[in-house]
């Protein structure tokens, strides 16, 4: 298995976990994005900086409620305490959320926290980038637990 296969398989099986979680909240969920797309529509994607790539991995609604979701699964980094979020996929997270704003977009993340785009670009913007330029790197302690942003099932309501 290539290296870029073992990383589909472990988002794909994060991505079922988030869609399985939300149901248990009482969300309706939908797969969307690059990945609903054909092998040859990904395939050229894949080769250009179209902000599609980053298109959001899943939509939800619940009592006349809308949202979209990134599924981002190894994550935090595994030398700190911080989540390591790719500037392109910042960029495009911002850029949707503009363009199809009032319509939320949530970065669900390994362990189940939450963040906005608007958030990492916030709790970024003055602090040290990642030496390579092509991530950004948010504080674990920085996100929102998911129940707090999606609520509980009801086995864990109170």
């Amino acid at each position: 298995m290539t290296h870029w296969q073992n990383r589909k398989a472990i988002g794909d099986a994060h991505e079922q976990r988030v869609t399985k979680t939300l149901r248990a909240c009482g969300w309706t969920v939908q797969p969307c994005g690059q990945g609903t797309y054909p092998p040859a529509i990904q395939r050229a994607l894949a080769r250009t900086h179209s902000a599609l790539r980053y298109f959001p991995d899943l939509i939800a609604a619940r009592d006349g409620d809308v949202i979209t979701i990134d599924a981002k699964d190894r994550m935090p980094s595994t030398d700190s305490d911080r989540y390591a979020i790719s500037t392109a996929t910042l960029n495009a997270g911002l850029l949707f959320t503009a363009a199809h704003a009032p319509t939320p977009l949530y970065y669900v993340f390994g362990d189940l926290k939450v963040l906005t785009p608007s958030e990492v670009h916030h709790y970024t913007t003055h602090a040290r980038p990642h030496r390579s330029g092509a991530w950004v790197l948010v504080a674990t302690n920085r996100a929102h637990p998911f129940e707090e942003v999606f609520g509980a099932p009801p086995a864990l309501a109170a």
